[in-house]
């Protein structure tokens, strides 16, 4: 498939191509597609990349400055584009980000997972900005690529961006979680939101053999891993690929009741205390490590919340999401043992501590050594071996 507006030659938009190129993320057959989807005409002219240095999002404004604005959009950072579901409003971030366009590596990186060829139909789930949808039709054609999105605002945009690039399919507003059987059965279905549980209605909408490419992950926290998945009979199962962080689907977004809620005044006085050996250094291991991803696999029910490190010390909090069980870590740098509160019917850091003896027992093993099985009865997973798996 051809465009025809002439492709923008950008130096910073080149050099991003041989950097992914050069690092793997973008693979030689879909260099076509990102030469002539270009990303800069998905985006809004108010948006807010992500810092990663500071760690926060920043406000950049295609009216204030183009050169900026271009040269964030040929950045390999991810990009908010939508805050609160559409009720923010100003140029400051907002609550909770909502819509976004991915980093240029994880979308090609997936769309590589994805292993698709010329005949192939393709369900994208999460609309967004509409740049995966583009490059799903640029390389298949827009008969063979639907994509749909709940937000019937951000599907709108969407559209009209898709329609002006000439590479437009079929545009559907609905829930992703649902699938869209209309247009069923696929041969890929590539979610680019974050999902705590793949539907059944995924498995039922894809050709048995096909592929389901999504990001998932547990409540434990937002360290997901792109799960590859092969639909078999009412199943589907496969190992996770790598590790990414993505917005949540709305149906599954996590609502956890205030801190209060769980640790109430005093709390902390009557709960049982008791001190572990396991150092800061060995539990808080960063953004994308496997650590927090293999606790989230192993402890059911439980979502972590480590603060910010102040005069030495560091609280990591453990939330009951069955009851409102509680536990609380607290690092100090003075200290060779860390002290524990647990209170409720679950002592959670007891199984978060048993969690963690496995995996260093293990191996320490990595994202891409674990694997998900997804059947009418639930989700399974697994470490090397899907015969050797437990609920998730």
């Amino acid at each position: 498939m051809t465009l025809d507006p002439a492709q923008v030659e950008r130096p910073s938009r080149k050099e991003l191509g041989r950097v992914l190129l050069e690092t793997r993320a973008l693979s030689s057959d879909w260099a076509p597609t990102f030469a002539a989807v270009d990303r800069a005409a998905f985006l809004p002219d108010l948006m807010w990349p992500f810092d990663m240095d500071a760690g926060k999002s920043v406000a950049v404004d295609r009216t204030d400055g183009p050169d900026a604005w271009y040269a964030t959009a040929d950045s390999n950072v991810p990009i908010v584009t939508q805050w609160d579901d559409g009720e923010h409003s100003g140029t400051e971030p907002g609550r909770v980000s909502t819509s976004s366009s991915s980093m240029p590596s994880v979308v090609y990186a997936m769309l590589k997972t994805l292993d698709v060829d010329q005949a192939m139909r393709v369900l994208d789930v999460g609309t967004g900005t509409g740049e995966t949808a583009g490059a799903l039709t640029h390389r298949l054609g827009r008969r063979n690529v639907t994509t749909i999105e709940v937000d019937p605002s951000v599907s709108r945009q969407a559209r009209e961006r898709l329609c002006a690039a000439r590479v437009c399919p079929e545009v559907v507003v609905g829930d992703g979680f649902k699938g869209h059987a209309v247009a069923a059965p696929y041969d890929r279905i590539l979610a680019t939101v974050g999902v705590r549980e793949i539907p059944g209605a995924w498995i039922e909408q894809t050709r048995r053999g096909g592929l389901i490419v999504a990001p998932w992950g547990t409540h434990y926290s937002n360290a997901d891993a792109v799960a590859r998945l092969v639909v078999g009979a009412g199943k589907a199962s496969g190992h996770f690929t790598r590790p990414v962080e993505f917005m949540k689907l709305r149906a599954q977004r996590l609502s956890l009741p205030g801190h209060g809620e769980y640790v109430p005044t005093k709390g902390m006085d009557r709960a049982d205390t008791s001190a572990t050996e396991i150092t800061e250094a060995e539990f808080v291991t960063g953004r994308y490590t496997a650590l927090p991803f293999a606790l989230g696999l192993r402890v059911r029910d439980c979502a972590q919340a480590a603060a910010d490190k102040r005069d030495g010390a560091r609280p990591v909090w453990f939330y009951g999401l069955s009851d409102r069980s509680w536990a609380c870590v607290m690092f100090r740098d003075d200290h060779d043992k860390a002290r524990v509160w647990q209170s409720g019917p679950r002592r959670l850091w007891d199984e978060v501590e048993a969690a963690y003896r496995w995996w260093v027992a293990c191996g320490k093993p990595g994202h891409t050594r674990f694997g998900l099985t997804v059947t009418a009865e639930g989700q399974r997973a697994w470490l090397d071996d899907p015969a050797d798996s437990w609920a998730v």
